[in-house]
Formats: C-alpha cells, structure tokens, sequence
C-alpha cells in the first residue's frame, strides 16, 4: 500500500497530521481507524498546536512503538533498540525535511489552540501534506528493511 499517499489525502481531508500518519498505516498496525485517530489526537501541530515536534514524526513514531517497541517494564536491551530505532526514524525525517521540530518546519507560526481553518489558502502555504507524505514514506521503508516477525 502506498502509505505516503494515503496519509497526504488524510491530512488534505482534515485528519491532523499525526493522525493522517496513524491512521494510513492501520493497516499494518491493525488498529480500528477511530482508536488511531483518537491516540494520535494529541500530537497535531506540534504537539496540541504547541509546535513542539512535527506532528507527522509523533506519528511515524507512534505507529514504529506499535509495531517495534517494547512493552517489558526493565527490559533495558529492547529499550535501547528501540530507541536507536526512533532516532533513526526522526534522523531521516531531519536529513530530508531539516528539523523534526513544527515551528522550524513553519517558520514560527501561532502557537494558540485554536485551528487554523482549512482553506485553500492553508494547503498551498503550508507544507505538512508534504510532511505527512515524508514521515509514511521513511516509515514504509524502514518496515521494508525491518520486517516484522
């Protein structure tokens, strides 16, 4: 399935951008598409419009814990590799876009609660269709070079 894809078009249909991530890879995940939407709610803009880290990373990594991470409290092995594996993740979404950080990626926007309202105007100033797009893409690959058990 082409994640990349199918996140853009979540995110251009209202999802926020974590959520577009989250829920395009349900598939894989094998979440209910509203238990995704709903775990993913918080991380929209930066963190709830904070512009704290990209919501499309929160995302990406959200979706690597689900399907990599570890869930043995002490397990200090399986907590370093999957560590390595999110700096990995957030290295390559850096490498490509230049910061994993919102307010970077937009130049320092509002950082207000409200929503911005979803205007033409809004999908041809911003570029988090794009970033919602990078994060599936850098995720589709490492699930092709990773595959899960």
């Amino acid at each position: 399935m082409e994640h990349g894809l199918l996140a853009a078009e979540l995110f251009v249909n209202g999802y926020n951008c974590a959520q577009a991530i989250a829920v395009a890879f349900c598939d894989v995940t094998g979440l209910k598409k509203d238990d995704a939407a709903k775990m993913a709610s918080s991380f929209g803009g930066g963190m709830g419009r904070m512009r704290e880290v990209c919501g499309a990373v929160s995302g990406m990594l959200l979706v690597a814990g689900i399907l990599y991470g570890y869930d043995t409290p002490g397990d200090d092995v399986q907590k370093k590799a999957h560590y390595e594996r999110v700096q990995e993740l957030a290295g390559a979404f850096r490498r490509q876009v230049g910061s994993i950080v919102c307010r970077e990626i937009l130049k320092n926007p509002p950082t207000d609660p409200n929503p911005s309202p979803r205007t033409q105007e809004y999908y041809q100033t911003r570029p988090c269709a794009r970033m919602v797009y990078t994060a599936a893409e850098i995720l589709d690959a490492y699930i092709c070079a990773h595959p899960l058990n």
